[in-house]
């Protein structure tokens, strides 16, 4: 079996790897994320972004028959893309603006096999239907820190799980990879089993 590097900081994906039990390594890619076109086509700009992130991992292995895993999350509301919040004020809007509607999460995704020019891209996307909330509760979720870090200011595996009402699609999709998809993309480079 190839070494499978995961090309990402977050602990999340991470989380998740492991809970599948795949072994894996983790390098962070450093990549510049602001040319890519989200407010177009936010689906394309996920799958090129994890694409441009495990390209840049797989380009720093010396070593052939190594998976590299890229991936990238946004949130979309209305046509209308939520990142990950510079500072509470900003998390405070998004949660507004997810306040009582539903959202669309979308990750893209990226498998790079070094020593050839095997790649796959693909993204999942997950419908969230978020709950009513007072201001005190968004107030009350952001003081926990949670939103700072997480596309659309919340993240549906801790706090913000209350947050939520209904998922239809991929959960695991909103909390950043979507494991049907990746198990299913990695069996076609001939891992995790046949």
């Amino acid at each position: 079996m190839n070494r499978i590097i995961l090309a990402s900081s977050s602990p999340r994906r991470a989380a998740l790897l492991k809970q599948i039990s795949i072994p894996f390594e983790i390098i962070t890619p450093d990549v510049d994320e602001t040319p890519f076109p989200f407010s177009e086509d936010p689906a394309g700009a996920t799958e090129q972004l994890a694409l441009c992130k495990a390209q840049t991992v797989a380009s720093q292995l010396n070593s052939p028959n190594c998976i590299v895993i890229g991936a990238d999350t946004v949130v979309v509301v209305e046509d209308r893309v939520l990142g990950k919040p510079d500072d509470a004020a900003e998390a405070r809007i998004m949660l507004q603006t997810l306040n009582g509607r539903s959202h669309c999460v979308i990750t893209g995704f990226a498998l790079v096999e070094t020593g050839t020019d095997r790649f796959i891209t693909a993204h999942e996307q997950t419908t969230i239907y978020m709950r009513c909330l007072t201001d005190e509760e968004i107030d009350a979720y952001i003081t926990t820190g949670e939103p700072l870090d997480k596309a659309g200011a919340y993240g549906a595996q801790g706090y913000g799980g209350s947050l939520i009402e209904r998922v239809e699609g991929c959960f695991y999709n909103v909390v950043g990879l979507p494991l049907a998809k990746i198990v299913t993309s990695l069996k076609a480079f001939g891992q995790v089993g046949k």
